[in-house]
């Protein structure tokens, strides 16, 4: 066994492999392309979840857990001057994604769609889904107590591997079904709205996982 697995290693060592259709994750400080105030976005995520009827009733009736202004509150950028200066800093940060994505973005520009809160409780979950009709989508981390759960990303490719045995166990990061991110306040990741994730239970006992993500579109 050891001497079929020395010449293995060497067999791979003399052959020409690569990793071919990159799938890249953007992870940065936010304050790496400016500065926003960590504890007013987070009261400003707070209070707006208090007084957001709407949003409040539509998680109510569709059964999302905590709160979320997707579907309620389209315009935070004109009604709070904080996610205005938070869309600046935003907007520099995709421009670097889309710059090591290598995009051909001819004429046009890749602008902010949507940006929404969303405060997940203990016992909460996002289930797994992609972001339809954008090119790049994020998130900002506001508040991550201890036991709140990671941003766990899924190889694009699992549909096609209908007889590929699994990794094993220590497999390097590249060829992994899933990963996962442990992101800290005041970071921002970005990927391509094609990529599935999903954000699994919040193990905090207590505390709430506060976020706030947002698509960019092309044109």
């Amino acid at each position: 066994m050891l001497a079929l697995d020395l010449r293995l290693k060497y067999a791979a060592r003399m052959s020409n492999i690569k990793s071919l259709f990159a799938t890249r994750l953007y992870h940065a400080s936010l304050s790496a392309h400016g500065a926003i105030d960590p504890v007013e976005l987070e009261n400003s995520c707070l209070v707006i979840a208090d007084d957001d009827e709407a949003g409040q009733s539509w998680c109510d009736e569709h059964g999302y857990p905590g709160y979320t202004s997707y579907a309620s509150l389209t315009d935070l950028p004109w009604r709070f001057p904080i996610f205005a200066d938070l869309v600046k800093v935003l907007d520099a940060h995709v421009a670097a994604f889309a710059k090591d994505l290598e995009f051909d973005l001819g004429d046009k520009e890749l602008k902010l769609e949507d940006i929404w809160i969303n405060i997940l409780p203990p016992g909460g979950i996002h289930t797994s889904h992609i972001h339809p009709h954008s090119v790049i989508s994020g998130t900002t981390y506001v508040a991550m107590p201890e036991g709140a759960s990671a941003l766990k990303l899924e190889d694009p490719r699992l549909p096609m591997m209908m007889a590929a045995p699994t990794r094993t166990k220590g497999a390097r990061e590249e060829l992994r079904p899933f990963i996962y991110i442990k992101p800290a306040v005041g970071d921002v990741l970005l990927w391509e709205s094609w990529l599935r994730h999903e954000v699994p239970m919040n193990m905090a006992e207590e505390d709430e996982r506060i976020s706030v993500s947002f698509n960019y579109s092309w044109g």
